[in-house]
């Protein structure tokens, strides 16, 4: 059964959402300190979630903070999904992204973005995720959304069991993306939000 709800009641059930200043639409974000596989990443030397951009910066605010707890606790709520789905709509953005700090959560909360993506089916989602676990669903996901695997290990190679991935390297040669090159904006590239992208090459940070 549909759940109608106006726009000012989904803000208040999930928490609102973020607006990157490099990216063409809009985020969510939840406590990079409660991802599950991130959180452990954080203390090799080497990998991807060393110096996680968002333990940094403003992430650390209290105000940022709650609110980022605030959205993680309301996943639970019977109607996360009609909540998010009215805040993705409202925006009237082409372009989403998932998880800005943070990663998916369980089987649960993947399944509900899966919905969250087939009642905004205007919108091109893109969810990055360092959780391997989420292969195994990947065969479930909408057309409208693109699963990027985040490979652990800076300097690491691309897995070939992923259709979409991204890799972050230390050579300027092998890097794809041209956020550094343009004021560390996405400027007119799509690619994370494209399919037909295998990789995307992230310059390390």
């Amino acid at each position: 059964m549909k759940i109608e709800m106006t726009t000012k009641e989904a803000l208040q059930l999930v928490g609102g959402l973020s607006k990157p200043s490099k990216m063409p639409g809009w985020a969510y974000g939840i406590p990079a300190k409660e991802c599950k596989t991130g959180s452990k990443l954080r203390n090799v030397k080497g990998s991807t979630c060393e110096g996680c951009y968002a333990l940094k910066g403003c992430y650390v605010f209290k105000v940022v903070q709650d609110a980022q707890y605030r959205r993680l606790n309301s996943i639970k709520h019977t109607h996360w999904v009609a909540a998010m789905s009215q805040l993705i709509n409202s925006k009237k953005s082409k372009y989403f992204r998932w998880h800005d700090s943070g990663d998916v959560q369980d089987l649960e909360h993947l399944n509900k973005i899966y919905d969250v993506c087939r009642l905004t089916p205007s919108v091109q989602h893109w969810m990055p995720t360092r959780e391997a676990w989420v292969l195994k669903h990947i065969d479930k996901a909408p057309a409208n959304l693109v699963i990027r695997f985040s490979m652990p290990m800076v300097d690491q190679e691309a897995a070939g069991s992923w259709r979409n991935t991204s890799t972050v390297t230390t050579a300027r040669s092998t890097r794809t993306c041209p956020a550094p090159d343009q004021d560390n904006a996405c400027g007119d590239c799509r690619a994370c939000w494209n399919p037909e992208v295998r990789n995307i090459a992230y310059g390390q940070h």
